[in-house]
């Protein structure tokens, strides 16, 4: 199975939010990290709003920023949402009669198997576990560093308490 540009470049504007989460990330910076359209990349948000997934704000100040938590949303979920079909074959597609082994073929059962496997697998990764296994993300989406690694002084901390 091959997945669409579509599904590849909506799990880079998910990690793309989950590498900027303190800020409304604007679709020019994520399409210009990406090297993709900014227009490309509207078609594909609309998608994950819908899913909840993100949320958009309006404005001149406005963005794009993850509608739940990046540990909760699974390669699976993401797939699942901008993928139109799994029809790895004529025979998972509905009404298809072309073949006369349709109710009986164990090819259609080890891909309907094989298609459940991967799913599966999809399910047991989530968009902050992609993040955070790449520790150089931050700087090659042109982020700097994140805010959790920048050191505060202590005197800073003392101030504030």
């Amino acid at each position: 199975m091959r997945l669409t540009r579509q599904t590849n470049y909506a799990i880079r504007i998910l990690m793309y939010c989950t590498a900027n989460p303190d800020r409304l990330s604007r679709v020019g910076d994520i399409a210009a990290a990406n090297n993709v359209s900014e227009l490309f990349l509207f078609k594909i948000l609309q998608p994950l709003v819908e899913a909840g997934m993100v949320q958009t704000v309006r404005g001149r100040n406005g963005g794009v920023r993850l509608g739940k938590p990046a540990d909760t949303i699974t390669l699976r979920a993401v797939v699942e949402v901008t993928e139109e079909s799994f029809a790895m074959a004529e025979c998972f597609e509905t009404g298809a009669v072309d073949c006369p082994l349709i109710d009986s073929c164990a090819l259609n059962a080890a891909l309907h198997a094989a298609l459940d496997a991967f799913l599966t697998t999809l399910g047991g990764y989530t968009i902050e576990s992609l993040v955070n296994s790449s520790g150089s993300i931050h700087a090659k989406l042109g982020l700097g560093t994140p805010l959790a690694a920048v050191a505060v002084p202590a005197a800073a901390l003392a101030a504030v308490n």
